[in-house]
């Protein structure tokens, strides 16, 4: 089978040392399959137990968060921290810098919140990142999306606030180092650098946790899931398995750190392309660029049919833009190798 250079929005390629293990296990997972295991099994027991262990050994999370894979992705996640983290004000701070955040301030509204937007670049279809961001203590919490899908922004420097901070990393997460201390709830759907789609992250201050003024249903109180270890009900045990097998894959390989150096080599390369070619241009602000989704445009559509057939005729998929931005998405998460965006920007230099 010919290979093909995924550049899919998600979800994500993972490595092929990671789907040839996965495979296995779905076959014999000690005399089971990974798919029939007993999630209370000591088997799975020990599998989730180590996948927790990655996490904090990959994100270095200080004593006093606890780490949680749940259902929902990151869509319920919008609610469940909203609900999780009101306080006695019930007044949220958000920052809006496209559709899931915007998203986000619809559930947290939902959960009985008072919102207030105190940055957005909506004026500008969402192309850049708000510079100045003040919240007071008047709020409960500030909420942000650490990158944004649709638009192709990310925040290259994460934000510090004097107030309690939640963070959607959904398409970020494990591509580069943050600060866990920095945050009171981090939460990302597994299907971007994690693993497969069906298991979300939570990494939750533990002080948080049954602190909500408000009434909520047992499956959202994130304290239910911290008492339970993860299995108040029968957790996505395939994706978290998958998961687990990635997250030793990345340790292995010398950890956040050095995929941070690659992903950086890789959006390098297709940036320098962008800017330095006639026929293509970039969606976004230059200083506000993401790691993670290049989008960019071409400056003559007569090209449009001519560059389509280059690119898909040397195996390049998952290009198509988003309709909220058009022209094109290259998604370059984790596991996808600097050979497939040499293959793309050798598309882009073959335009006349």
């Amino acid at each position: 089978m010919s290979k093909k250079h995924n550049f899919g929005a998600g979800p994500c390629i993972l490595p092929q040392e990671v789907f040839a293990e996965a495979a296995k296990a779905v076959l014999d997972f000690n005399g089971l399959s990974i798919l029939e295991v007993s999630h209370r099994s000591p088997d799975f027991i020990a599998v989730m137990d180590e996948a927790r262990d990655l996490v904090k050994a990959s994100l270095n999370v200080p004593e006093g968060y606890s780490v949680l894979f749940l259902q929902g992705g990151a869509s319920l996640g919008f609610l469940i921290s909203a609900m999780n983290m009101a306080g006695k004000n019930k007044r949220a701070a958000y920052v809006d810098t496209g559709a899931w955040s915007t998203k986000a301030i619809k559930e947290a509204k939902n959960a009985g919140l008072t919102v207030d937007v105190v940055a957005t670049s909506e004026d500008k279809n969402f192309n850049y990142i708000p510079k100045t961001i003040n919240a007071g203590n008047e709020y409960d919490y500030i909420h942000f999306t650490s990158n944004n899908t649709i638009f192709g922004t990310q925040f290259k420097t994460l934000p510090k606030f004097d107030i309690p901070v939640v963070c959607d990393m959904s398409s970020d997460i494990f591509s580069r180092e943050i600060n866990v201390g920095d945050f009171d709830i981090i939460y990302a759907g597994a299907q971007k650098n994690l693993g497969p789609a069906g298991a979300t992250l939570f990494i939750v201050k533990d002080s948080i946790l049954g602190q909500s003024t408000i009434d909520m249903p047992t499956y959202l109180n994130l304290k239910t899931h911290q008492s339970k270890d993860s299995m108040f009900n029968t957790p996505p045990v395939f994706s978290i398995y998958v998961s687990m097998l990635n997250l030793r894959h990345l340790i292995k390989n010398g950890g956040v750190k050095a995929i941070a150096t690659k992903n950086d080599a890789k959006a390098d390369l297709l940036y320098n392309e962008i800017d330095a070619n006639p026929f293509f241009k970039g969606a976004t602000a230059v200083e506000d660029r993401s790691n993670m989704n290049v989008t960019f445009v071409l400056t003559d559509e007569s090209k449009q049919a001519a560059f389509d057939e280059l690119w898909k005729a040397a195996n390049v998929v998952g290009l198509k833009g988003h309709r909220s931005v058009g022209g094109y998405r290259a998604s370059m998460y984790n596991a996808l190798n600097i050979d497939s965006v040499e293959v793309l920007v050798n598309c882009m230099k073959a335009v006349k």
